[in-house]
């Protein structure tokens, strides 16, 4: 059988497809982006047939630019943007709204009320998070309560809930499969965790219908295949994560203490505790960082919901940064006798402040702060917060007392931003060769399930480093910087 292995990653600007060999060697590739839609403040959606084409489109993309043709491809892994839900009409396939992005804020008044209500430690208990707009199960809600109809139909079982993998799964699968994995069932604030099942109770705290819910399989599994017509042929799909999860596959951090971050739109820090579930003290998340035939890995996960966005904000909402590639340079030129801090709290704050009525803010402008200054500050602002995200894990847990941070996504390409992390955590930060770690990740899921790449071992062993940051700042100036990104954050926080 091939050793060809196409990802299909599934992001929240763009969507990806990547072919790659049994060497783990990119020979394919497609991307493209689509439209983010902001109907009030505070809210993101995602037109779902923008999805939809978009991976189609990349998919084809790929394989022409592989000059492979779908038979050549012996499975495909699929990963994707957390927490952002879709429903559709199992009839038709149509959605019935425009996805709710993980971003978007606009349940704030229902998780407020559960929490007034006192029913946020039983969700922690069962689904290891904090209630909050972030996750799943009140975007369904929501959705259930504002779409005509919607609720009588989904009570009837006429529709089908998933994330965005599970949306994709039922069109691949010409809507034969509505079924999802553990790493996205455990996002969406209804999945107990240590059962490794939908919980009624939860279901009904939230008056969401059982049979709207897919089936939950293991990340490696068999997940039914594609309809010929797509690609040109039927190509099985063996393998699901969600993004974070995925990149902490290709990252191989498959021993407990191991720490990946992840730095896309937002920034994404999953520290493996094993088979050890680590309840948080500090506001993190406990979570599944992935389930592989049977046995579940247990992680602490810390979330930034604006990471790459910032430097997005700066060149296409203010026109500071000409190029994203050209931040780095500009943070190297800024003056470093000005002290100045964002706080990108555009739509909240993550980990480990949950705030979601904090909104963004920059502090300590003077007449003489420039474009390099506040390009410098959006660079920082992602290495504060992962600080922040680091400190926590320390506390929650020793295990994480000398981790090493293995780092992915597309801010990690700037030495100037993964030398300012290594110098603030006072931590090595290693940057591995393959920096698509998270598509990386998705396609050894599906590759090792269809018997064509290594198991765990082998994979770990071929993981490759390209950079190590040593953090040189000294101990002065790392405290003084840090006790200036608190006072800032804490004026900036709603409570």
């Amino acid at each position: 059988m091939s050793g060809y292995v196409l990802a299909i990653d599934q992001g929240t600007t763009s969507s990806r497809a990547i072919v790659f060999d049994d060497g783990f060697r990119i020979v394919g590739v497609g991307q493209e982006e689509f439209p983010q839609h902001f109907p009030r403040s505070g809210w993101v959606e995602h037109d779902p047939e923008d999805i939809w084409r978009s991976v189609v489109a990349t998919v084809r993309t790929a394989l022409a630019d592989a000059s492979l043709s779908a038979s050549d491809i012996a499975a495909i892994g699929i990963t994707n943007q957390r927490e952002t839900a879709l429903i559709w009409d199992r009839d038709t396939g149509k959605p019935i709204h425009n996805a709710i992005v993980w971003q978007d804020r606009r349940t704030a008044d229902i998780c407020r009320k559960l929490v007034e209500d006192g029913a946020e430690p039983e969700i922690t208990a069962k689904t290891g998070l904090i209630v909050d707009p972030y996750f799943s199960g009140t975007k369904i809600a929501w959705m259930l309560d504002n779409v005509e109809g919607a609720r009588a139909k989904a009570e009837a079982g006429k529709l089908a809930f998933g994330t965005v993998d599970s949306f994709l799964l039922w069109r691949l699968t010409g809507g034969r499969v509505h079924a999802t994995d553990t790493t996205n069932a455990c996002r969406t604030m209804l999945f107990d965790i240590e059962a490794n099942a939908w919980d009624e109770e939860l279901l009904k705290l939230l008056n969401i219908p059982r049979a709207l819910l897919p089936e939950v399989k293991d990340c490696d599994n068999e997940f039914g295949v594609t309809e010929a017509s797509l690609f040109g042929a039927a190509i099985p799909v063996c393998g699901i994560a969600g993004d974070q999860h995925a990149a902490t596959l290709g990252q191989a951090c498959f021993a407990p203490g191991m720490l990946k971050s992840t730095y896309g739109t937002g920034c994404f820090a999953v520290l493996n505790t094993g088979d050890t579930r680590v309840p948080s003290s500090n506001r993190l998340l406990t979570t599944i960082a992935y389930r592989l035939s049977g046995k579940t890995a247990f992680a602490l996960e810390g979330s930034i919901f604006i990471a790459g966005a910032a430097v997005q904000w700066l060149r296409d909402g203010l026109g500071v940064v000409e190029r994203a590639e050209r931040s780095g340079p500009m943070a190297a030129a800024a003056d470093e006798a000005q002290d100045v801090y964002m706080v990108p709290a555009f739509t909240g704050l993550g980990a480990p402040w949950w705030d979601a009525e904090a909104r963004g803010a920059i502090y300590g402008l003077t007449r003489n702060t420039g474009p390099n200054e506040i390009a410098r500050a959006a660079l920082e602002a992602v290495c504060f917060q992962t600080a922040d995200l680091l400190s926590a894990m320390k506390k929650d847990w020793t295990g994480a007392s000398d981790t090493i941070l293995r780092v992915d996504g597309g801010m990690v390409a700037s030495d100037w931003t993964m030398q300012r992390l290594a110098d603030l955590l006072d931590a090595p930060v290693d940057r591995p060769v393959v920096l698509e770690t998270t598509a990386l990740g998705a396609a050894w899921v599906a590759g090792q399930k269809a018997g064509v790449w290594p198991d765990m071992a082998g994979f770990s062993e071929r993981w490759r480093l390209e950079r190590r940051f040593e953090p040189r700042m000294d101990a002065v100036t790392r405290g003084r910087k840090l006790e200036g990104w608190a006072d800032a954050v804490g004026r900036t926080l709603s409570r």
